[in-house]
C-alpha cells in the first residue's frame, strides 16, 4: 500500500493535471462567408475573430473562409448542420420558412439603428433557427446596400421590358416578375460573367458585393431604389454551440454585437467611397424619389405579405411588420 503523502501527491497530480487540460482546450470554429477580402466586410469577421480570441483567453478561435470556399451560395443550412462549417451565412431555405421570406422584404427603413433593428429580428425568427438546429449569431450589414444595376440608364423601373435580371430569393423574382421583367439566379462568385456575356441584363446585388467582385466595369449604372429591409444572418451549428461553456457562449454572442457596431460605419464610408469611385469612373446613379419608392414597394407588398403570413404564422408575421414600421423611413 501506497504511503498516504504519495497518494495524495498523486491526486494533486490528477486534478492540475485536468485543471490544465481544460484551460489548455480550445475550439476552432470555421466561419463561412461569400465575401472575398477586399470587401469591408472581410475586416468585420477578422475583428469579430479577435474580440472571440480576447474574451475567451484564446480557448476560442475563429478561421475565416472567404470568397464562398467551403461551399456555394444556397448551402448554408446544409453547410452548418452537416459540419462543413460551423458559422455560415444563411440565404432563403425552406427549412427556415418565416426567416426565407423575411430576410429580405419590402419596406423603406432608417438604418440609423440598424444593430438594434438586426438583433431585434433575429430574436423573432431565433425558436425557428433552432428548429433547425442553428442559432442567430452575428448580423450582416445588409440592408444599408441592396440596389439594381444595369448596362444602360432604364427609363421607367417599373417597365422592364422583358429585362433578364439577377435575382437572389424570391421577393426580388416577384418584384422583377411584377416590373415586366424575367428573374435569373446566379451565384455571386458567378455575375461578373454572367453581366459580361450577356447572360443578364441586370443585377440586383449589394453594393458591397458588388464593387468587391469589380462589376462596376460591366454594369455602371445604378439604380438606387431603397425597396428593402434585409438581415442575411450567420448562424452557428446549435449542438456545437451548446457545446461551449456558458462564458464561452456569452463571448461569442457579445462579440458578434460588438462587431456589428465597430462595422456599421465602416461598412458604410467605405460603400459610399466605392460609389464615388464609380461615378467618378463614369458610373451613374439614379437615386428614386420616396413616392416612387413607395409606390414600387406597394406593387409587391401585398402579394409578399400573404407569403409570410402563411410561412410565419399571423402572430409572428405582426411581430416582424410592427418591428419594420417602428423602424421606418421618415
Amino acid at each position: 500500500m501506497k504511503p498516504s503523502w504519495k497518494r495524495g501527491a498523486a491526486i494533486s497530480a490528477i486534478a492540475l493535471a485536468a485543471a490544465t487540460g481544460t484551460a489548455q482546450a480550445e475550439t476552432t470554429l470555421r466561419l463561412s462567408t461569400y465575401v472575398n477580402e477586399s470587401d469591408v466586410r472581410y475586416q468585420g469577421f477578422q475583428h469579430f475573430a479577435e474580440l472571440v480570441s480576447e474574451k475567451t483567453g484564446g480557448s476560442v478561435t475563429i478561421e475565416i473562409f472567404p470568397s464562398s470556399t467551403l461551399h456555394g451560395w444556397s448551402e448554408g443550412v446544409d453547410a452548418v448542420q452537416g459540419g462543413v462549417s460551423d458559422m455560415s451565412w444563411i440565404n432563403a431555405d425552406n427549412r427556415l420558412p418565416c426567416y426565407a421570406v423575411t430576410s429580405l422584404y419590402p419596406a423603406n427603413v432608417s438604418l440609423d439603428k440598424q444593430p438594434e433593428l438586426d438583433a431585434a429580428y433575429a430574436n423573432l425568427i431565433r425558436d425557428e433557427a433552432a428548429s433547425a438546429n442553428l442559432v442567430p449569431l452575428l448580423n450582416s450589414n445588409y440592408s444599408y446596400d441592396q440596389e439594381w444595376w444595369f448596362e444602360d440608364k432604364v427609363e421607367d423601373f417599373q417597365n422592364l421590358d422583358g429585362k433578364l435580371v439577377r435575382s437572389i430569393g424570391p421577393l426580388v423574382s416577384l418584384m422583377i416578375e411584377t416590373w415586366g421583367g424575367e428573374p435569373v439566379f446566379v451565384a455571386p462568385k458567378e455575375v461578373f460573367q454572367s453581366a459580361e456575356r450577356g447572360v443578364v441584363d441586370g443585377i440586383n446585388m449589394g453594393v458591397a458585393t458588388y464593387s468587391s467582385w469589380k462589376l462596376w466595369d460591366v454594369m455602371p449604372h445604378m439604380v438606387n431604389a431603397n425597396l428593402f429591409y434585409g438581415n442575411i444572418i450567420y448562424m452557428m451549428n446549435k449542438d456545437k454551440f451548446d457545446a461551449l461553456t456558458p462564458e464561452e457562449q456569452t463571448a461569442l454572442t457579445q462579440a458578434a454585437a460588438e462587431t456589428e457596431a465597430w462595422l456599421q460605419p465602416r461598412y458604410e464610408s467605405w460603400v459610399d467611397d466605392q460609389i464615388a469611385a464609380a461615378i467618378e469612373a463614369g458610373g451613374t446613379e439614379e437615386t428614386l424619389s420616396a413616392e416612387k419608392t413607395a409606390d414600387l414597394i406597394a406593387s409587391v407588398k401585398d402579394a409578399w405579405n400573404v407569403k409570410v403570413d402563411e410561412a410565419c404564422g399571423t402572430e409572428l408575421a405582426g411581430g416582424i411588420r410592427s418591428l419594420l414600421d417602428s423602424h421606418a423611413a421618415k
